[in-house]
């Protein structure tokens, strides 16, 4: 419900007027968690919707479950006065209008709100086009190595070479990460994830019709760059215009994305591993979904929060920014041209940002990322996505397969079938985590999936030191990993990345976490096996485990709650 002056409340005293004065899409948002702002069972029996405004609170008896309720962070009330709960002491009923309302136009504007929150999935598809490299790598340098499957002369492949085609997206990531780092303020969200898009097409395709190794490696590095900007681009758009109640969620979907391409990807590669050529159909299949990226995103507007920034650093009008700003935030919550809660949202969002940076009239520059609340926020950010890599995610995943065959999985062609078996769950666990991460909060998930990570590196390295008759116990250990993972680090890194760092210095501030994630994900990655020589596995998990443990330390410490709290507040509340 839409937060509404006294004199506002007075106005209503027609149809017409009503129609004018609420955006009814907000309502209904609560619907996404399967629940109403009202009671369900009560809309069912009368038909009506109640709308409070000022101080006003409910007092008849079949709404008294509302006192005490978070109900304000069930609206989209981002930037209006009763976003804030506390203002508004629980009261008995100052002014309540009882408005009829059909239950099948409720049913249109929940329609509406479903419309507007599914163009969210545009940008989470650079998370799911970065997954399916994943998935469909592992089947493709299977079949571009088989003299019978490649389709090729050069299917020989030294291990050098196939080090090469294996990794060489990672390459195109990190220096994808680095040349995002002066330009992504000036690019904007959505031009980055358009060219993301671009990228992606061309490396799927070059790599799909490559004639020798050579063009091959160049088509990997394209999408690599891709991905590198996509990781970077997809969680600052989707946090900068997504509203707060849903912020976590909409975030976590790019988690719940990449979890998606890895099976997606393993899909396709159980299709075409027995096909000719068949490494040439894994790698292209990526291409029309980028394909599909790209054109949705060309059709969303750009970041209101960006443009605002732009307006105050001088980088043109303020007036035409502000009125950018205010058809972009329209357009994306499915309002009509002229809407008054965009506009005040808006006035809001500027009021913070002259605040912020009245005396600042310039972009943040490298040194600001790394002093002051860029440090604090880089601290936080910048020390969960290392934490995600170097407490072994890439070592363990490495070795399920080994494990699982252990436990009776031990025919080769059964590979592709417990890929898909772990990809599942995966997806499973990280539907969980979308779904809760606004409820539980953030902390309460890092901190559970943080230690049942620790527990289950604990038990890994017990059974290959003591336990190896009991390969069940792998195989829980391994089950518990993979779920505790996608619960914690998997989305809530990205999350917090995303909205923990300053406005002023955030394209930079993420650009160095990605830049931190894919380089500590490199080394891990190559820095396995020369380890797994030198320790054994029993002692490189116990390692990871020691790791895990102090990882759960810096979370206790350092990373703070943000769920609840918009963009400006986390700056102002958090990270002064």
């Amino acid at each position: 419900v839409r937060a509404a002056s006294g004199e506002e409340a007075q106005s209503l005293n027609s149809e017409s007027t009503y129609q004018e004065a609420f955006d009814w899409s907000s309502v209904i948002l609560p619907l996404r968690k399967g629940k109403l702002a009202f009671p369900k069972h009560f809309l069912l029996q009368h038909g009506t919707l109640f709308c409070a405004f000022g101080g006003a609170n409910f007092h008849m008896d079949t709404m008294v479950d509302v006192e005490g309720s978070d109900m304000a962070n069930n609206l989209d009330t981002e930037g209006s006065d009763m976003a804030n709960n506390s203002k508004y002491p629980l009261i008995k009923c100052l002014d309540v209008y009882v408005i009829e309302h059909s239950l099948r136009k409720v049913n249109l504007h929940l329609l509406n709100i479903v419309h507007s929150n599914i163009r969210f999935v545009f940008p989470a598809l650079g998370g799911l086009l970065f997954g399916y490299d994943i998935g469909a790598t592992s089947g493709a340098t299977i079949s571009l190595q088989s003299p019978e499957l490649s389709g090729t002369t050069w299917f020989n492949l030294s291990a050098v070479q196939l080090g090469l085609a294996v990794s060489g997206s990672l390459y195109g990531a990190l220096l994808g990460s680095l040349l995002v780092f002066p330009i992504a303020d000036y690019l904007g969200r959505r031009r980055e994830l358009i060219i993301a898009a671009v990228l992606y097409v061309l490396g799927g395709l070059v790599t799909g019709y490559a004639p020798d190794l050579g063009v091959l490696l160049i088509g990997r590095f394209l999408y690599g760059l891709g991905i590198g900007m996509a990781m970077h681009g997809a969680p600052l758009y989707i946090a900068e215009t997504c509203p707060s109640q849903i912020r976590g969620t909409l975030i976590s979907l790019k988690e719940l994305f990449i979890v998606l391409g890895i099976l997606l990807g393993y899909f396709v590669g159980s299709f075409q591993i027995n096909a000719v050529g068949g490494w040439r159909y894994m790698f292209g299949f990526s291409a029309p979904i980028a394909l599909l990226m790209g054109l949705g995103m060309w059709s969303l507007p750009p970041s209101p929060r960006w443009l605002l920034l732009r307006a105050v650093q001088g980088k043109g009008s303020l007036q035409e920014f502000k009125e950018k700003a205010i058809l972009a935030l329209g357009k994306l919550r499915g309002r009509s041209a002229g809407d008054k809660v965009s506009e005040k949202q808006i006035e809001d969002t500027l009021v913070s940002l002259k605040s912020a940076y009245a005396d600042q009239e310039s972009e943040g520059n490298f040194l600001e990322v790394i002093q002051g609340p860029g440090l604090k926020a880089f601290i936080i950010g910048g020390g969960l996505v290392l934490f995600q890599q170097i407490t072994g995610q890439p070592s363990v995943l490495y070795y399920a397969g080994s494990i699982l065959q252990t436990a009776g999985f031990s025919a080769a062609a059964d590979a592709t079938r417990v890929s898909v078996v772990i990809g599942v769950f995966k997806l499973f666990m990280t539907g969980i985590a979308v779904l809760k991460v606004d409820d539980l909060g953030r902390r309460p998930l890092l901190i559970g999936g943080v230690s049942g990570i620790a527990l289950s590196l604990l038990f890994l390295s017990a059974y290959y030191k003591f336990l190896g008759g009991y390969p069940l116990v792998a195989v829980a250990a391994l089950l518990l990993y993979v779920g505790c993972y996608q619960i914690s680090f998997g989305p809530i890194s990205w999350l917090m990345v995303s909205e923990i760092f300053p406005l002023r210095t955030r394209g930079k501030g993420i650009s160095l976490a990605v830049l931190t994630n894919f380089a500590s994900n490199a080394i891990v990655t190559f820095a396995f096996s020369p380890l797994k020589e030198l320790l054994g596995a029993e002692n490189l998990f116990l390692l990871f485990a020691a790791i895990a443990l102090v990882s759960l330390v810096f979370v206790l410490l350092v990373v703070p709650e943000t769920k609840g709290l918009s963009l400006e507040e986390i700056e102002s509340k958090i990270l002064k």
